[in-house]
């Protein structure tokens, strides 16, 4: 029997999907905020924050560890032996060399959508074998790189593969390559990260008239087009939605390779886009959980017939990584407390610019970086941004946080820290990678370095400073 749930997505709604499961606690969420308390507490005992750095990001090792191995063990638990997967973690949610090189160890590949992402992933060592090139606007320069390599490419529109049909005329690439196609079941709870309403800018819409019939007949033109890419899924995307989506795409597998006659398409990369639960320290809903979600909508998808490709981000990252700021200031204003930190926009842009759908749970930790006691009091956690908006959290029940103190904004492992805003030309912070050091204490390596003043002045055209005064003529 399917039983119909609800999970909190941490945007002040709720994600209602059937899958016949119970709910699954996550039994490493008590570990995962043991080990964050203890690297708050080092990282000010070994001075990674002090006077002079009142802001850092920290990144559990051991947790990113576990969901790789976690997501992983779900997929191996649904597919038929020596069936090909290839978990690719979307580079966009956290394009940061140390951070691939870690999830490539985990045997991880990488999804990028663009120039950029694709030199992250392979100064992290990335394999192209075990990379996959996704986005709505490939330059032929990007597309040309790509095939030269042999890194899989989902074409995103007719326009795009009429371009990749010109190279790969007597090229002898052997890229995979597949198309995006958008099956169009609709949209979640936050607009912007809905992919697969009927409007959606990516991929090819399925339902527009004469669209299905082109895709197939694309197919049947190219024996070279082996692959199928869907990507429904994403914070506030339920996962029933998300598995609708699947089960469209694989009946379009179905569909080509039976007018084919053959089978064709042997792989379907289904994207990634599980939802994070931002209210509490549990990981759901959980990779078990969408598997077997998906087997049981899809049976096909996982009889041995398809390689599968997934492209999970966020719901790799959020829950390991922590921004820490030294509480700068403690006022009142209105009647309400205050804490005034070094965390805002900077790093939380999301989060300040729309707080309903990207919410974040506040630690506070004392000068010494120790959890702090004491009753829970209504407060404002403010960033040091000049616009009165810049702010972390708003009305949030907390120990009072007092100058000199801290404050952790959790979850923020993925599409935070590692996407900085230069608002009021504020600095990029220090990322640490943190692992338990086996006798007691915390081990700490740099991931980025903080940037510098001198770095700031040097990114807003220092070298070019006279060229608006005497470098043009009057």
């Amino acid at each position: 029997m399917r039983a119909n749930r609800e999970h909190a997505d941490g945007t002040g709604d709720t994600m209602t999907y059937d899958d016949g499961l119970t709910d699954e606690v996550d039994p490493r969420g008590t570990g995962r905020a043991a080990r964050r308390d203890e690297a708050v507490r080092a990282a000010v005992e070994q001075g990674l924050l002090d006077g002079d750095t009142p802001l850092v990001a920290l990144l559990d090792v051991t947790g990113i560890r576990e969901s790789a191995a976690g997501l992983r063990a779900a997929f191996d638990a649904v597919t038929a032996p020596g069936t090909p997967v290839l978990h690719a973690f979307a580079v966009k949610a956290s394009p940061l060399v140390p951070v691939l090189r870690l999830l490539r160890e985990e045997g991880i590949g990488a999804e990028v959508a663009s120039p950029g992402e694709l030199a992250l992933a392979r100064a992290a060592g990335v394999e192209p074998e075990r990379t996959v090139l996704d986005s709505p606007a490939k330059t032929a320069a990007e597309l040309r790189e790509a095939l030269a390599l042999g890194i899989a490419v989902n074409a995103d529109n007719p326009q795009e593969l009429a371009r990749i049909d010109a190279m790969m005329a007597g090229s002898g690439s052997r890229s995979p390559i597949g198309i995006r196609v958008n099956p169009q079941v609709g949209g979640g709870s936050i607009e912007a990260l809905s992919t697969a309403t009927a409007t959606s800018k990516f991929g090819v819409a399925l339902r527009d008239e004469g669209a299905r019939e082109w895709v197939v007949r694309a197919y049947a033109d190219r024996p070279w087009l082996t692959r199928l890419h869907a990507h429904s899924g994403s914070q506030g995307i339920a996962l029933s939605m998300m598995a609708r989506g699947i089960a469209e795409t694989y009946a379009l597998a179905e569909e080509i390779n039976g007018r084919a006659g053959r089978r064709q398409i042997d792989t379907i990369d289904i994207g990634g886009g599980l939802p994070v639960n931002f209210a509490s320290e549990a990981s759901s809903p959980t990779y078990g959980e969408y598997a077997r979600l998906l087997r049981e909508t899809v049976p096909g998808l996982f009889d041995g017939r398809y390689g599968l490709v997934t492209e999970f981000g966020r719901s790799l990252l959020a829950k390991h990584g922590t921004v820490v700021a030294r509480v700068e200031y403690a006022k009142s204003a209105g009647g309400r407390p205050v804490a005034v930190t070094h965390a805002g926009v900077q790093v939380a842009t999301r989060t300040v610019y729309a707080p309903q759908s990207w919410p974040l749970r506040i630690a506070a930790y004392d000068a010494k970086g120790r959890p702090k006691e004491g009753p829970a009091v209504v407060q404002d956690v403010a960033g040091p941004a000049c616009f009165a908006g810049d702010l972390l959290a708003q009305g949030q029940e907390l120990p009072l946080l007092e100058q000199g103190d801290y404050a952790a904004a959790l979850d923020t492992g993925a599409y935070y820290f590692a996407h900085h805003y230069a608002y009021n030309s504020l600095p990029r912070p220090a990322v640490h990678g943190f692992v338990p050091d086996g006798t007691g204490g915390v081990a700490f390596a740099t991931v980025r370095a903080p940037q510098t003043i001198e770095e700031i002045v040097a990114e807003s055209g220092a070298a070019h400073a006279d060229a608006l005064t005497t470098g043009l003529p009057r």
